[in-house]
C-alpha cells in the first residue's frame, strides 16, 4: 500500500491493520495514529489534537517538530544520510563528542562515543566497565529499567512484561534494593533512617559478590519506567564513596532522567556526583536514534581498537539534531524551565491530593514529577487499575499520558520542556476532572 493510500484512514482502521501485521509484544498506550506533531501537540489521522504528556517516553524534551532541528536534520540528509563513522568520518561526530565531554559532570579528562539507542549505551558503558577494570560483576537496583537485550534485561527488575519467559538472563549481574522512601525497602523513615539503604552495597560485598569482582555499580539517578523515585540526597555520595573505596565504576544512567528533565542537564548532578561512565539517550536528539556513552578518557581508551562501534551508531543526521537540541537547551533557558515546569506540577498535584486520597505520593526533580495513586493512603496498597483507567480516561479528554512504577500505579508526566503554559493548564485540568471521575467510578473518593 503506498503512502497516498494511507490518507482518509481512520485510528480504528489503522489499530486493524496493526494488531494484523505487527505483533502483539509491542505495546501501545493509546488506539491513537499519530498525522502530525508540533511542539507540545499531537494530532492523530482523524484530525483531532490531543496535549501530549508523553514526549515519546521522554525524548522530545525540545517539542515536535522544532523547527531549528527540522532545519538541521534536512540539511545534513541532503548532503548525506550515512557513510558509517567507522569508514568515513564526519564532523559532526567528532564536535558532538566533545561537547557532550564539556557538559557532563566531573573534573578529569573524558571521550564520548556514540551509539543507537539507550540499551545500546548501557551495554556499551558495561562493556567499557570490565574491560577498564578486569571485572565481571555487575550491581544494579530494584525498580531500576536499563533496556530490553540481554545483559539490559538481566539489570532490570521488573519481571511483567520485560523478563518474564525471556531468561536464561546474563551472568555476573545482582541487585540491590533501591532507596525508594515511600516504599522503604528497609521499613525505616527518613531522616531518622540514616540512609542505611546506601549501606546495602557494604552488606552485598559479604553476602552476595566479592567487591574486587565488581566491575560497575549503575544505577539511574531518578527512576524512570520505576516511577519518577528520588532517592534522600546523602544517598548517591554514599554510594559513590563505597564505589571508590573498591576500584569499581559507578555509571549514571541518563537515558531518561538526563538532559534538562530534573532542572539539570544530567541528573546526577542533583547530587553533586561525578560519575565514572554515563550512558545518555531518548532527548539527546529531539527522536532521531542516538545514544552516548560518556566517561573517563582513560577507561574510555581501554579497550582495543574495534573493540568498541556498531554501523549506525552515531549518524550524522542524528549527531546534527543533538547539537541542535543542546544549543536550543541552552538558547532557550529550558533547564530554568524545567524547574518552573516541576514547580506548577507539584503544585497542581498537591491540590488534588487535598481532594483525592487516591494520591498517595508526590516526588520528584525539575519536571520530573511522579504521582503515585493508592487504593488506601494509610496501607498505602498501589492502584493500578485506577491508573490504567485514569491513562484511557485522559487520552478521551484529550490528553496524552502514561504510567510507570513497578506496580504500575505512577502518573509520569514528560511533556516536552518547550510546552505552553496554557497547555500546561490544560493538560493538569484534564488530569483533575478525570481522576476524579474514574476514583468516584471505582469508590474511592
Amino acid at each position: 500500500m503506498g503512502s497516498s493510500q494511507l490518507n482518509n484512514r481512520t485510528n480504528k482502521d489503522l489499530r486493524k491493520e496493526r494488531d494484523q501485521h505487527i505483533p502483539r509484544g509491542p505495546f501501545n498506550v493509546t488506539s491513537v495514529f499519530a498525522q502530525k506533531a508540533l511542539n507540545a501537540t499531537i494530532t492523530d489521522v482523524e484530525g483531532r489534537d490531543y496535549i501530549d504528556f508523553a514526549g515519546g517516553i521522554g525524548v522530545m524534551a525540545v517539542g515536535h517538530s522544532h523547527p531549528r532541528v527540522v532545519q538541521a536534520a534536512q540539511e545534513q540528509a541532503a548532503a548525506f544520510s550515512h557513510t558509517c563513522f567507522h569508514v568515513v568520518m564526519y564532523e559532526a561526530y567528532v564536535e558532538l563528542a566533545r561537547r557532550m565531554n564539556q557538559i557532563a559532570p566531573g573534573n578529569f579528562p573524558k571521550k564520548t562515543m556514540f551509539a543507537n539507542s539507550g540499551a545500546e549505551a548501557v551495554e556499551n558503558a558495561v562493556k567499557i566497565a570490565r574491560y577498564s577494570t578486569g571485572r565481571n560483576a555487575v550491581i544494579s537496583f530494584a525498580d531500576g529499567f536499563h533496556g530490553r537485550t540481554l545483559l539490559t534485561m538481566s539489570l532490570t527488575s521488573k519481571i511483567m512484561p520485560y523478563k518474564k519467559g525471556f531468561g536464561p538472563f546474563a551472568p555476573e549481574t545482582y541487585q540491590l534494593p533501591y532507596a525508594y522512601c515511600y516504599r522503604c525497602p528497609l521499613n525505616l523513615q527518613y531522616p531518622g533512617c540514616d540512609v542505611k539503604c546506601a549501606d546495602l552495597l557494604t552488606t552485598a560485598f559479604k553476602n552476595y559478590v566479592d567487591p574486587d569482582d565488581v566491575a560497575a555499580v549503575i544505577a539511574e539517578p531518578v527512576l524512570g519506567e520505576g516511577g519518577f523515585v528520588v532517592p534522600p540526597p546523602e544517598y548517591f555520595p554514599r554510594i559513590k564513596k563505597t564505589c571508590e573505596e573498591h576500584g569499581i565504576y559507578f555509571i549514571s544512567d541518563e537515558v531518561q532522567a538526563g538532559f534538562g528533565r530534573t532542572g539539570k542537564m544530567f541528573a546526577i548532578e542533583n547530587w553533586d556526583v561525578a560519575p565514572d561512565l554515563i550512558s545518555s539517550a531518548k532527548s539527546l536528539a529531539a527522536g532521531y536514534p542516538l545514544s552516548a556513552i560518556t566517561g573517563r578518557a582513560e577507561a574510555m581508551d581501554s579497550p582495543h581498537v574495534g573493540g568498541l562501534g556498531g554501523t549506525y551508531g552515531g549518524n550524522p543526521v542524528a549527531c546534527q539534531a543533538a547539537l541542535t537540541v543542546l544549543d536550543i537547551i541552552e538558547g532557550e533557558g529550558l533547564l530554568a524551565r524545567s524547574l518552573s515546569i516541576g514547580e506548577r506540577l507539584k503544585q497542581a498535584f498537591r491540590e488534588m491530593q487535598q481532594d483525592l486520597s487516591v494520591i498517595g505520593d508526590i516526588r520528584g526533580l525539575g519536571a520530573m514529577v511522579g504521582m503515585e495513586l493508592v487504593t488506601n493512603p494509610e496501607t498505602r496498597e498501589p492502584a493500578p487499575d485506577l491508573t490504567k483507567a485514569l491513562v484511557a480516561r485522559a487520552t478521551e479528554k484529550g490528553l496524552i499520558m502514561i504510567s510507570a512504577g513497578t506496580y504500575g500505579n505512577v502518573i509520569r508526566p514528560l511533556m516536552p520542556l518547550t510546552i505552553e503554559d496554557d497547555l500546561l493548564e490544560q493538560g493538569l485540568g484534564i488530569i483533575k476532572e478525570a481522576l476524579t471521575e474514574v476514583a468516584a467510578e471505582a469508590g474511592l473518593t
